[in-house]
């Protein structure tokens, strides 16, 4: 951590031995105490971040050989958190607007030299925040781990309870209850946990606990395990808090504490059965612990995710039985690669793991390289038959600006499927860095080129969201959402990927693949006997599109697909920003008889101008009123009102983010028509929800 007048360890990347002695100076006349490096190569660059700690690097915009934009790619490459600052000989704002997209924290005229030590002052202050913070968050992360272990190994039975329900229980408290899942009692009311005379005088305790919270305080019962025996108990209650959310400690004994109630301690095995090599949960801990050390120690370390290729295939030849015998074999001839100072895993089926620090990233790809070589040429006995396997292993740096641990085996992982990217490595065997100025880069110009490439790879999914009558009439609706698949086959929405101005012809063409693909959907879910329609959410660019309707009009008929099966949702802001297009656009649906809705309705000024020129049935009040409604009476009074404003004018209210049961009795009230949410449904890949089971 560095202190507010800690020497600055200062790189500069400039031709000019004079003007960087100037730098120096300057930042030492302002009172920095400075020990600065001058690079005069990649190669110098790179032995210069590995050797020691950097503070900021201050880079001339001149003609040299090693250019800023390559000192900048390879701080990128090697993951480190080095404030950035390109002096230019003017200001240019396409080249500073690249720069900052490319990682650099700002560009300054060389020649204004206070706003040269200003600038890196600025820097070198907001690096020192990161700094105190990755250390806060990981002394968090000790302590909450260590909160956790006591929990677990605590012989009292200790449990969280919000709004009635459980919300985690240790397992004495499971085994004393007679549970064996946490996903079974997390379904289960603690009332329900307590014999029916116990169920009046604790409902009563916990309201006059929620109206004046005395941690500490007892309550008598009777609990009623899952095997309906019954026993007497004292129930201790505390305020709390879990993963963040204010809850209830309760804390349950016997009445008399005897020898009915043992310590039980969950052993947790680190050792993989089948290899005897370390398990993935072991694997995971010491990353989390490297991690941490790389940031508080700037003790660099690197992982290797090992997969093996065509696991599948090699299985149905060998059986199930072979497979075993391959991966012990293989799990030898790791463990003859790897030192007493590497952690080695194996992580699944098809992958092994190796941790090593202190280490760089290239120094294990180089053993990697080593051991994909050894595979290849090794010829595994099983069973009278000779069996040849390869392997595709991907290696990430461990260092300071490190994720957590899932996330890095994720960049450890990514690189891995990516070897069988790279040339002559289609059917895998190799070894890839990940680089996260490659992987983790995103401007206009890769947005837009990862959008198609998305739709190209056919890496778009549609899911499908119920939206409920609250008034328990049986229609069937649905919002459908797109979901991109990115490098790690993570879930994320493909709009986030657009730049905020545009292009308007991408935003445009997700449009329409999603309409297209929901109609086709739709179409064939409908000749099942459902009555479905779905709510579509289109963009400010759709909205403006004249061609639009003409293309929809022919897409129904080609599906048989009446209109108003369908819902059009706009944006309640861009619905305001195009408003005569909107009204345009309204129009054309209703004549082609789909129906219009506006959401995130009442963010505007006035939402409710926007409606006299704009014609829908349906509208979705903001999210943020749900947020709202559970926590201050002035809110329910108003969604009370904003819902009988649009009623009176035959709107269909609708309102999202319902999570809980608690806020049901509140839009009863309100008279709202539709409500959606995860307390109904998460989105998912099918039109399922079973409407007559409301």
């Amino acid at each position: 951590m560095q202190k507010k007048n800690a020497t600055v360890h200062l790189l500069i990347l400039d031709p000019s031995q004079n003007d960087a002695e100037t730098l120096v100076s300057l930042l030492r006349n302002s009172g920095r105490a400075t020990r600065a490096h001058r690079i005069t190569s990649e190669e110098d660059l790179e032995e210069t971040i590995k050797a020691s700690n950097w503070d900021i690097l201050l880079a001339r915009d001149v003609e040299q050989e090693f250019k800023p934009e390559d000192a900048l790619a390879l701080i990128r490459r090697l993951d480190k958190d080095i404030p950035f600052i390109l002096m230019t000989q003017e200001f240019d704002r396409d080249r500073t607007v690249s720069f900052i997209r490319a990682g650099a924290q700002d560009t300054v005229p060389f020649e204004y030299s206070d706003l040269v030590v200003l600038t890196a002052k600025r820097e070198l202050a907001a690096l020192d925040e990161r700094r105190q913070r990755r250390a806060l968050e990981s002394h968090l992360r000790e302590a909450e781990q260590r909160c956790q272990l006591l929990l677990e190994s605590s012989k009292d039975a200790i449990a969280y309870i919000n709004d009635g329900m459980h919300i985690y229980a240790n397992q004495s408290y499971m085994d004393f209850l007679g549970y064996d899942d946490i996903d079974e009692l997390i379904c289960i009311p603690l009332l329900d946990t307590l014999a029916t005379e116990s169920q009046g005088p604790y409902k009563e305790f916990m309201k006059a606990f929620a109206e004046v919270p005395k941690d500490g305080a007892t309550l008598a019962s009777v609990a009623k395990r899952s095997d309906d025996h019954q026993m007497n108990i004292v129930m201790t209650a505390s305020s709390a808090t879990y993963d963040g959310e204010p809850c209830t400690q309760i804390v349950i004994q016997p009445e008399q504490n005897d020898a009915e109630l043992e310590e039980k301690l969950r052993k947790i095995s680190s050792q993989d059965l089948l290899t005897g090599l370390y398990n993935r949960q072991h694997l995971m801990d010491a990353l989390g612990k490297a991690i941490i050390v790389a940031g508080d120690k700037q003790e660099n370390g690197a992982l290797a995710y090992i997969a093996l290729d065509d696991f599948m295939t090699m299985k149905s030849q060998v059986g199930i039985a072979g497979a075993d015998l391959v991966l012990g074999d293989l799990a030898t001839m790791l463990k003859a690669q790897v030192n007493d100072q590497m952690i080695l895993a194996r992580m699944s089926d098809d992958a092994f793991a190796i941790l090593a620090q202190p280490c760089d990233e290239k120094r294990l790809a180089d053993l990697c390289e080593t051991i994909c070589k050894k595979i290849e040429d090794h010829l595994f006995d099983i069973s009278e038959r000779t069996v040849q396997i390869t392997v595709s292993i991907g290696v990430a740096a461990i260092t300071e600006n490190s994720p957590k641990a899932p996330d890095l085996m994720g960049r450890a992982h990514t690189a891995s499927a990516e070897v069988r990217k790279l040339e002559g490595h289609e059917r895998g065997n190799g070894v890839l860095i990940y680089n996260p100025g490659q992987f983790e880069s995103l401007d206009e110009g890769n947005s837009i080129e990862a959008i198609q490439k998305a739709l190209d790879e056919d890496r778009f999914r549609l899911l499908f969201q119920p939206i409920i009558n609250l008034r328990g009439e049986g229609e069937e609706h649905y919002e459908a959402l797109v979901r991109m698949l990115d490098r790690d086959n993570e879930e994320i929405s493909p709009y986030d990927f657009l730049p905020p101005a545009g292009p308007s012809d991408m935003a445009c063409k997700i449009d329409r693949w999603v309409i297209l693909q929901t109609i086709k959907q739709l179409a064939n879910h409908r000749s099942k006997d459902h009555d479905s329609r779905l709510f579509l959410n289109v963009t400010g660019e759709t909205i403006q599109d004249k061609t639009f309707t003409s293309w929809l009009s022919v897409a129904l008929k080609s599906a048989r697909l009446p209109g108003d099966a369908l819902i059009f949702q706009l944006r309640e802001g861009d619905a305001n920003s195009y408003m005569k297009q909107a009204k345009e656009f309204s129009r054309s649906l209703h004549e082609l008889h789909c129906k219009v809705s506006i959401c995130q309705f009442g963010c505007a000024l006035n939402p409710f101008n926007t409606l006299k020129h704009i014609d829908v049935d349906y509208v979705k009040i903001d999210g943020s009123f749900t947020e709202e409604i559970q926590k201050t009476e002035s809110a329910k009074e108003e969604i009370k009102a904003m819902v009988k404003s649009l009623q009176s004018t035959g709107k269909l209210t609708i309102i999202p983010l319902v999570e809980n049961a608690a806020v049901l009795a509140t839009l009863w009230q309100a008279g709202v028509n539709y409500i959606q949410g995860y307390y109904l449904q998460a989105p998912a890949p099918e039109m399922n929800y079973d409407f007559g089971d409301q």
